[in-house]
């Protein structure tokens, strides 16, 4: 799949930002609920949306409404912008999006990319915390005043390997912003980890309260489907103890 295979569209009065950030659909979740989240602020308004030729095909809809399956906002008061992407990005199409995406801010003007993005890694509590991957001209403007951990080691795939190569290659301002995630989608609280970091590179004022809120249901709602399987277990193979 070549770029030209995915168009960029973009509204005529759109204003120029300084950031762009990208979520898309992955293992659990995440990053596109943490981009999704931002989207959905009164202060952000649809700027365009990327186009493909090749499958998967999907065309997300809300009581009724369609929607393009990958969309940009923009909030140009706190300069910056995002990329909400339903679609999930096969291997083979990553190089493709991340061209368009590299397009798409470039006409926005943008000076720094920044990739939201959950890993499914083994974990203890105390992992629970935001850690970047980044370019040293990202790293040099946007995190050095903050205690967001570098990631220790291993290796980048899909849309984030694409991203980050461009931006070495071209000494582009790129990051990733990543954080140990549960398979239970959607996982609020890594996507509230992810814009917690977001917010302390880039001195964005984001007000998560709501998705703390509805993290706390994920987990309940999670909590109580557990216990009901236990309780079907328990039923289905009662203790016989006949033969102790």
């Amino acid at each position: 799949m070549s770029s030209d295979d995915i168009s960029v569209v973009l509204s005529d009065d759109r204003q120029p930002v300084d950031t762009l950030v990208i979520g898309v659909s992955e293992y659990g979740l995440a990053g596109l609920t943490a981009v999704d989240y931002l989207a959905d602020q009164d202060s952000m308004h649809k700027v365009g949306h990327l186009r493909t030729t090749e499958p998967p095909f999907i065309t997300p809809f809300e009581n009724g409404t369609p929607r393009h399956h990958t969309r940009l906002y923009a909030d140009e008061a706190a300069s910056f912008a995002v990329v909400v992407g339903e679609r999930f990005v096969p291997p083979a199409q990553a190089g493709a999006l991340a061209a368009a995406i590299t397009t798409a801010g470039r006409k926005l003007d943008a000076s720094n990319m920044t990739m939201l993005t959950g890993a499914p890694v083994a974990h203890g509590p105390e992992d629970h915390v935001p850690f970047y991957i980044a370019t040293p001209a990202y790293r040099d403007s946007y995190l050095d005043d903050t205690d967001i951990r570098p990631m220790g080691n291993g290796f980048l795939d899909g849309l984030s390997v694409e991203l980050v190569a461009r931006g070495i290659d071209e000494s582009f301002p790129t990051g990733v912003f990543t954080t140990p995630t549960h398979p239970q989608a959607p996982d609020a609280a890594a996507a509230i980890r992810l814009l917690t970091a977001l917010g302390a590179a880039h001195a964005i004022d984001i007000d998560t309260g709501p998705l703390e809120a509805f993290a706390v249901n994920i987990q309940a709602h999670y909590q109580a489907l557990t216990e009901r399987m236990e309780a079907a277990d328990s039923e289905q193979f009662p203790d016989d103890r006949m033969y102790m």
